[in-house]
């Protein structure tokens, strides 16, 4: 039987309750705007990966419970989506698709945690980091500015949904930016690096992210981020950088 981190299981169910509540409480009692607390959950989930990072000592606990978080809340979204309460919460566009993106997204997180710590060790496990922080606020900046100030429909056959140029330079300004401070302020990368590697890593995250479509993009962008930040890194290694 699997070992269990009851202490670290603890303070990750625990992170949800104290940064979820308040959000939901938001929606009841202010009814906050669907897009605003839409985000707000986006972030929620997006942070979630300091405490998977911080709070166990091995990546088999980290995803662990991640899968259980996934059992305990799927079930529970499931049973309440046809109640009053949910709906007056609820940020789906349609039926479903809140429990839908949040399995996608616990699925990625569960990947990269078992690639970049269980498979190339502790010693990476801060790329997982910097692929969720560049696609949680990358994609949130594409789609608040995309409907806030996008004029200029990107018209492809590829391309699925309403997507801008305006948002997409979002995505792009601002996953470059989370990649950067993430690389230096928490991989402790030097300055030159962290730069390098933002505006190589960028032009990526945009591109996946207006290609993605059906949803995925928050699987296809944080993996695809993390392949690339581990690319140049090894590169920078090597290069002595």
């Amino acid at each position: 039987m699997p070992h269990i981190d009851l202490a670290g299981l603890g303070l990750y169910l625990a992170y949800f309750i104290v940064t979820g509540a308040p959000a939901v409480l938001l929606k009841v009692f202010f009814d906050i705007p669907f897009e605003l607390i839409r985000k707000i959950y986006h972030f929620v989930i997006t942070l979630s990966i300091f405490p998977l990072v911080t709070f166990f000592s091995t990546w088999q606990d980290a995803v662990l419970a991640v899968i259980l978080f996934t059992l305990i809340a799927y079930p529970i979204l499931a049973r309440l989506e046809h109640a009053a309460l949910y709906r007056r919460i609820a940020v789906e566009r349609k039926g479903g698709e809140f429990k839908s993106s949040l399995l996608v997204v616990q699925m990625s997180m569960a990947l990269l945690l078992f690639v970049f710590w269980g498979l190339l060790g502790e010693e990476w496990k801060y790329i997982a980091v910097v692929a969720v922080m560049a696609w949680g606020f990358g994609d949130a900046a594409a789609a608040l500015v995309g409907k806030a100030v996008g004029r200029h429909r990107i018209r492809n056959p590829h391309i699925q949904g309403p997507k801008t140029y305006e948002g997409t330079f979002a995505m792009f300004f601002i996953s470059g930016l989370a990649v950067f401070l993430t690389l230096l302020l928490y991989a402790h990368q030097p300055w030159y690096v962290s730069l390098a590697i933002a505006l190589l890593v960028a032009p990526v995250c945009a591109a996946v992210e207006l290609f993605t479509n059906g949803g995925m993009d928050t699987l296809t962008v944080p993996i695809s981020t993390g392949l690339v930040v581990l690319f140049f890194l090894s590169l920078f290694r090597v290069l002595g950088a």
